[in-house]
């Protein structure tokens, strides 16, 4: 059986779980479907981070370290993972990795398919390995992901879906071809629609209506609607509640919180409506989610 080891999480750490219908939107769009991310996240200092997968993964893992170490097991062979090395995980294999005791390492991961994954993957494992495994800490690298992380955390038009795995694509080239990486600037704005996104990701504890965020930023209800979904593509209180949704996937992969206690945590005083609207975004109830992270 396959099975996880962690039971707090770790301090600082974030992830994104892509819902069912924006994966689906990504399998099916022309240019997604061949190369697309359905999970990302940083887990800093991971503490007691373990997980075995008999069967392997459904995607292609990609894992980063920056600080401490750990190792993976593929087929039975193991490689010690320390930092500025990176590793990729084929899909369906089984495999195994944890971070180490006494100095667990920090690391960047996403897990990725698509058409062209099976020969980005063998373009990794057919170059000189071990110069294309160590990879020198890159401040643009790490920027890049932090602006592939806030697009996918915050907008959700298809364009932007298209361009944030595009940029994704360009990043795991960057390590794959790291010889002939060329490093590309981010730029970053502060418009009334991020500070609403800001406000809400700082909020997701609270059970606010679409009049208390009005008032908040003293705009209209309709007003603040129409250009919040004209930018991101969902309505405030879609956006807002698949924010918490996707919070309660953290809480449901890496605690042993109770669906009541996650219900609670993610400003949901009717754990029964939480679960609706869990299964509504995800596909499965939160229980059934759980359960297919952990088998």
């Amino acid at each position: 059986m396959d099975s996880i080891t962690v039971k707090e999480g770790f301090l600082g750490q974030k992830m994104i779980a892509f819902p069912k219908s924006i994966i689906n939107v990504m399998k099916n769009n022309d240019i997604t479907k061949k190369f697309y991310i359905s999970d990302l996240g940083y887990y800093p200092m991971a503490h007691n981070h373990y997980r075995f997968r008999k069967k392997g993964a459904d995607e292609y893992i990609f894992i980063y370290c920056t600080k401490g170490k750990g190792e993976i097991i593929l087929n039975d062979a193991k490689t010690e993972i320390t930092p500025n090395q990176l590793f990729i995980i084929p899909r369906k294999v089984k495999h195994e990795y944890k971070a180490d005791l006494l100095d667990p390492w920090s690391i960047y991961w996403f897990h990725f398919n698509g058409t062209i994954a099976p020969e980005l993957y063998n373009r990794y494992i057919t170059t000189k390995y071990n110069n294309y495994r160590d990879v020198s800490f890159s401040n643009d690298k790490i920027d890049l992901f932090e602006k592939i992380f806030n697009l996918f955390n915050k907008n959700y038009l298809e364009k932007q879906i298209e361009y944030a795995n595009i940029l994704s694509l360009g990043l795991i080239s960057s390590f794959v071809y790291h010889d002939f990486d060329s490093s590309a600037q981010t730029n970053q704005h502060d418009t009334l629609v991020d500070q609403v996104k800001n406000f809400l990701l700082n909020s997701l504890e609270t059970n606010f209506t679409l009049s208390d965020i009005a008032n908040k930023f003293n705009y209209s209800k309709s007003y603040l609607h129409t250009k919040f979904k004209t930018e991101t593509g969902y309505s405030i209180m879609v956006f807002f509640n698949l924010k918490k949704i996707q919070k309660a996937c953290e809480y449901l992969n890496y605690t042993d919180l109770s669906i009541k206690e996650i219900s609670f945590k993610t400003g949901f005083d009717d754990p029964l409506y939480f679960s609706r609207l869990f299964k509504n975004f995800m596909g499965k109830s939160p229980r059934n989610y759980r359960q297919s992270k952990r088998k």
